[in-house]
């Protein structure tokens, strides 16, 4: 049974940057409120004409051409995003398209913050049948086009931008080891977006009571629940592959909340270089938090073949969902 084995990785961000300074001239907050509560000190902002498969485009350029590889010899394409460009055709089939990919099926995968990862496992069962060669995975996301601008206390959390990965199926020890997916719907309403959809349609009132927008509850308990969550997938997956902590080289969490990305790594007892972290710059993509991370760690030369990496992932739905991988 072949492997699934990541051979490039490409990330994009908008060229729009959006400081906490430019945030305190629209909402009643400030910079050390907002450093203090999420360690983000800017996010990325698309502009009106800028959509998530752009995003996606520009991100799989970069990791086609890492991986040396064409459009054409991809099998399948798979975008995780909560911000499709529309409800259908996917965004997987419009980047299918301006790729031109004329060979590869395409679709989406919706699990929220969770969505690279939950990818991952699709891409990774899909090598694994041994029938497909090459799958394009993205999570791209434009989370400011669904925030509430009057809301503090969620629209200075998110950004934009994506991560890609192209992933081959192999011989031998390298590549995904295992992935682990999790949910828990009797919590969604926790962290959701209540409008939009077949039971709340876009109407004028929606949009006024801001119910087409990023609705969390309780953050307080939200945050609670991913630190639990994001350490037990962490420690499922390597009791699963026989492994202790101190075999990890990097986890590469999602990137919610700098809080949060330090009580899992101090949880786990894995010391601050052995985290990826880049909330500061980008905020809260959901899921091209991790893909983006993952590819700026390749770029700055933190990982190197045979590396063990964790990958730990928590949002909306609520999901949550842990990958190790042999580099």
């Amino acid at each position: 049974m072949p492997s699934a084995r990541i051979i490039g990785t490409g990330s994009y961000a908008p060229a729009k940057v959006l400081t906490n300074a430019d945030l305190e001239k629209l909402l009643d907050t400030s910079d050390e409120w907002i450093r203090t509560r999420t360690g983000i000190s800017e996010r990325r902002m698309t502009t009106e004409a800028e959509a998530t498969s752009d995003l996606a485009y520009q991100a799989a350029l970069r990791a086609l051409a890492a991986a040396g590889l064409d459009p054409a010899d991809l099998d399948i394409i798979l975008v995780a995003t909560v911000t499709p460009d529309m409800f259908f055709p996917s965004t997987a089939c419009v980047l299918q398209d301006r790729l031109g990919a004329r060979r590869a099926g395409a679709m989406d995968v919706s699990a929220a913050c969770s969505g690279f990862v939950y990818g991952l496992a699709v891409a990774d069962g899909l090598l694994r049948l041994g029938t497909l060669r090459n799958i394009l995975l993205v999570g791209a996301e434009t989370l400011t086009k669904i925030v509430n601008w009057r809301d503090r206390n969620t629209c200075v959390l998110f950004g934009d931008g994506a991560g890609a990965v192209v992933l081959r199926a192999c011989e031998g020890e390298r590549g995904i080891l295992s992935t682990h997916l999790f949910a828990d719907g009797a919590k969604g309403p926790q962290l959701m977006m209540p409008g939009g959809g077949s039971r709340h349609p876009i109407t004028q009132r929606l949009v006024d009571e801001g119910l087409a927008a990023i609705q969390m509850s309780n953050g307080n308990e939200v945050f609670k629940t991913a630190v639990r969550a994001m350490e037990d997938a962490a420690l499922t997956a390597l009791k699963h592959n026989h492994l202790e902590i101190g075999d990890v080289d990097l986890l590469v969490p999602h990137q919610a909340n700098l809080r949060i990305i330090n009580a899992v790594g101090q949880r786990l007892g894995l010391s601050e270089d052995k985290v990826c972290v880049n909330i500061q710059k980008y905020g809260n993509t959901s899921a091209a938090s991790i893909p983006l991370a993952l590819d700026e760690a390749m770029q700055a030369g933190r990982v190197h073949e045979g590396d063990l990496l964790l990958l730990v992932a928590f949002g909306g739905g609520l999901t949550w969902a842990s990958a190790v991988i042999r580099w």
